[in-house]
């Protein structure tokens, strides 16, 4: 391809929007255009990086004896009001009516569209087992859009899903994902890592996330520094250790605490160190109101409520809901509502906790004396400097982008759906499924986060757009413009891909659009050539220029690579 025809226009202000990285650089070397908040434009550079995403994505999936299918992006509402999901899975959901009256949503994810197709073609244990995958666009209607790809409402996504006779069966499926999805992010040339997760509205039992790591991410993931223990802040479990203070019970005393609510704010003002400060968080779980209590330096894990209390619908409870203001709930004197407290505020001697009244904490309040929970409940989040579960080495909390998700789905879909199928004795059970998904598009986005530099972006040379960059930085010159077009030719034949800068154009600007493309390999043909044959050879990684003679640059190349 030659920059003078290239769909290339590079965009020098960005929008107020812009916070992540990968945003700012998609939009300023033409690689994505916004159309509205989180849908997007791939132009062609960026398209090529997909594509290139989704080959490799393909490729494994065909080897583990995946089978593609294009399966519609328009569902039907009877499908998800057989799963429960149409009214579950919240306003994340598009919905619309078509002109006949008939509710559809666009498909965010795909479980019952699948399991329909496979209940209407399988009724023998001996077609079993199989796998279906797809690569296709999803809709979700977010309710922040944000980091440009990363959280969109319309995206590229593959999913797959298994379908098994029984449990061993599906083990072995997972597994063979398991390690495909292994190979994939390690031929994109990404920094992940592979942790324990919550299914969420997904469904089942187990279930993995690859995620990427990435200051920008929204996901958080706590690992161990001498194990191989990972997994989500939400899933991650923790050795408890309850350090008690060692010091005399005082007298309860309420201070005035005027429109200070968070924890760094009370903290500050009393000057009290914030794991001396007791959080009071009211939710409903199921309708019915419960106060949590953590320690000032930890979070509430609502996921975690929701298992441990065999609840499904857990949610914070508005100022508009409450007589007190939030922040400055406490549970002395709470009367009447259930009490869940962290067992690590057992340790805790003359805390600090909300007066249930505007503008007021209390100081020196202590339990059992002050106040006694319901009961104790490990409820908050795993965090920095906690104990491993498995070896008691040290946790560490990393930011992430979450990539791929796998899930081990049992008959969550296949048993409100009827799809079943006749054993080797003629009795029916549900067929047990899988499912399997890699966010394609984000793909593009996480690499950026992980690849780039003050100048642009440097990509893995397996996504990149192009692998070669030929500048010429003088293009009236008709020596440097003869050699540059015969070594374009020539790289063709080889089949390199390579972008050749055949602009007008001042070599500062072209030196500049290298880095910002990020293209693995540059060839610079400018005055050494001219005066004694000399091209440059630069890697987009690395600082140091190879100038070897024209006749050996292209022999020269992969050592460059």
């Amino acid at each position: 391809m030659r920059m003078s025809q290239l769909f290339y226009y590079p965009q020098k202000e960005m929008p107020k929007d812009v916070e992540a990285i990968s945003h700012m650089l998609m939009l300023k070397s033409c690689m994505i255009e916004r159309v509205a908040s989180g849908i997007y434009n791939f132009l062609p550079l960026g398209f090529r990086v997909l594509k290139k995403i989704e080959d490799i994505i393909r490729r494994e999936m065909l080897a583990i004896g995946a089978q593609e299918v294009l399966l519609p992006a328009l569902h039907p509402s009877e499908l998800w009001k057989m799963t429960g999901r149409w009214d579950e899975y919240g306003e994340e959901l598009f919905k619309l009516t078509d002109r006949h009256n008939r509710m559809m949503c666009l498909g965010p994810t795909h479980e019952e569209i699948i399991t329909a197709l496979v209940k209407a073609k399988i009724n023998s244990y001996r077609q079993l087992p199989f796998m279906l995958f797809q690569i296709q666009t999803k809709f979700r209607d977010e309710p922040r859009p944000r980091f440009g790809i990363i959280r969109s409402r319309e995206f590229i996504m593959k999913d797959l899903y298994s379908f098994h006779a029984d449990e061993e069966s599906l083990n072995e499926g997972y597994y063979k994902v398991y390690q495909a999805y292994k190979k994939i992010f390690d031929a994109i040339g990404l920094d992940y890592k592979i942790v324990e997760a919550e299914s969420g509205p997904i469904g089942g039992d187990v279930s993995h996330e690859f995620v990427i790591i990435a200051e920008s991410g929204e996901d958080e993931i706590a690992y161990c520094s001498s194990c191989s223990y990972s997994a989500t802040t939400e899933k991650a479990e923790y050795k408890s250790v309850i350090v008690e203070d060692n010091e005399e019970l005082l007298p309860i005393e309420k201070v005035y605490t005027p429109g200070l609510k968070s924890v760094e704010e009370v903290s500050n003002y009393l000057n009290v160190p914030p794991s001396k400060l007791i959080k009071t968080i009211m939710i409903k779980a199921d309708g019915r109101d419960i106060a949590l209590l953590v320690r000032g330096d930890s979070e509430v894990n609502l996921k975690k409520i929701e298992k441990l209390l065999g609840v499904k619908n857990v949610s914070l409870i508005e100022d508009s809901e409450t007589s007190v203001p939030l922040g400055f709930v406490g549970p002395v004197g709470l009367g009447g509502i259930e009490i869940i407290a962290d067992p690590e505020i057992k340790g805790i001697k003359n805390g600090v906790v909300g007066a249930n009244e505007k503008d007021h904490h209390l100081m020196n309040v202590n339990i059992g004396r002050d106040f006694e929970p319901t009961y104790f409940l490990p409820i908050r989040k795993a965090k920095r400097g906690d104990l491993c579960p498995r070896c008691g080495g040290e946790l560490i909390i990393s930011k992430g982008i979450e990539a791929g998700h796998i899930f081990k789905l049992g008959t969550k879909y296949s048993e409100p759906m009827g799809a079943v199928f006749q054993t080797a004795t003629g009795q029916l059970k549900p067929i047990i499924m899988g499912c399997y998904g890699i966010g394609v598009s984000r793909l593009v986005a996480a690499s950026i986060e992980q690849n780039n530099d003050k100048n642009g972006i440097i990509w893995p040379r397996n996504i990149a757009p192009y692998e070669v960059y030929i500048l010429p930085t003088d293009w009236t010159n008709k020596t440097i413009r003869d050699f540059a077009e015969g070594l374009y030719d020539r790289l063709l034949q080889k089949g390199y891909e390579v972008l050749l800068d055949d602009r007008d154009e001042r070599a500062g600007v072209k030196f500049m659009d290298a880095d910002l493309l990020g293209i693995p390999l540059r060839i610079t043909i400018g005055n050494k050539f001219i005066k004694s044959g000399i091209v440059e050879l630069k890697n987009r990684r690395r600082s140091d220029i190879l100038e070897v003679s024209a006749e050996e640059a292209i022999d020269r190349l992969e050592e460059v690579f």
